[in-house]
């Protein structure tokens, strides 16, 4: 996606100015909504993309996925369909003209009972495909991602509007160029949500050893089918996924909770704590210990005050 749209209107921008007046990541008063501000480009952030919208109305973004990378800015949207462990970085912002935007949870167990509503067939037999995608921001998505800020004005409305404009957003999804991958998450038996149970378990469980025949019949798949698909759809293979959650947790623990790289490490599910310098070498450019200090040390200079862990807008 180029840098060169404009929303079709200033009033998403003056509201997500509005409710992020500080750099980071703000939580809001309604649930799964969050509106984010940087304006500085440069420190990558790491974590786990959930299900959700996220859309730029200002500066520009990249997205690391496995070895794919996707580049999303100003009236575009990025599209997550199950969790995925991610690298992020801001490209585009000045404190002139900072980067905004924000991102609305998505409810993956509501897509079931909207899909016939959806007034499309059902599409059990779709390859699997990524489960991140970007999107220019149409006028109706647009729409809908004003009003929902709006109710921060209003939260006497909340209780009544939110349900509605949920209900609007999964239709405007479902029924973009991007409802396979939301439609493929509400069949029960289809490759995308045996997939997404790997990915819950792994989460759930990534201290543990991967055995990957005991991780197959969990989600009633075959070896090669599981691994397959896996890749299809996360862009990495299942040890690589659980050793992306594990070092960054390793990471979370290091810079949040002051843990050593040896405890930090042994916690996650490392024997061998060379094995973990050289795999978080490997992610992160530099062994932990460095990695960590000059994180410190960025962090201070720009007195954020916060982590660079995760940032999902």
């Amino acid at each position: 996606m180029t840098d060169s749209k404009t929303p079709h209107s200033q009033e998403l921008i003056d509201l997500i100015a509005r409710f992020a007046k500080e750099d980071g990541d703000h939580e809001t008063s309604i649930p799964g909504l969050s509106v984010h501000r940087h304006s500085g480009t440069g420190i990558k952030a790491c974590g786990a993309y959930k299900p959700s919208l996220a859309l730029i109305v200002q500066g520009a973004k990249q997205v690391a996925l496995g070895d794919d990378v996707y580049r999303y800015g100003r009236g575009d949207y990025l599209l997550t369909s199950i969790d995925l462990p991610v690298t992020t970085q801001i490209v585009e912002a000045t404190v002139e003209k900072p980067y905004l935007s924000m991102t609305f949870q998505i409810d993956t167990t509501k897509i079931a009972g909207f899909v016939d509503q959806a007034g499309q067939a059902d599409r059990s037999s779709t390859p699997a495909t990524r489960g991140m995608a970007v999107n220019e921001l149409t006028p109706e998505l647009e729409d809908v991602a004003t009003r929902l800020l709006r109710l921060l004005d209003r939260p006497q409305d909340v209780g009544v509007l939110l349900p509605l404009i949920e209900r609007e957003i999964l239709y405007r999804l479902l029924t973009g160029p991007q409802s396979d991958r939301l439609r493929q998450m509400a069949v029960t038996d289809s490759q995308s949500h045996q997939i997404n149970r790997a990915c819950i378990w792994l989460k759930d469980n990534y201290a543990l050893p991967l055995k990957i025949e005991e991780l197959a019949s969990r989600v009633s798949m075959s070896v090669s089918s599981l691994h397959h698909h896996f890749k299809a759809i996360t862009a990495m293979s299942p040890m690589q996924y659980q050793k992306q959650l594990r070092l960054q947790e390793a990471r979370r623990l290091m810079l949040v909770e002051m843990l050593d790289a040896g405890s930090a490490g042994h916690q996650v599910g490392y024997e061998s704590q060379s094995q973990f310098s050289r795999e978080y070498a490997r992610l992160y450019g530099e062994p932990p210990r460095r990695d960590v200090g000059r994180v410190r040390r960025s962090l201070m200079d720009r007195l954020t005050g916060g982590v660079e862990m995760l940032s999902e807008g």
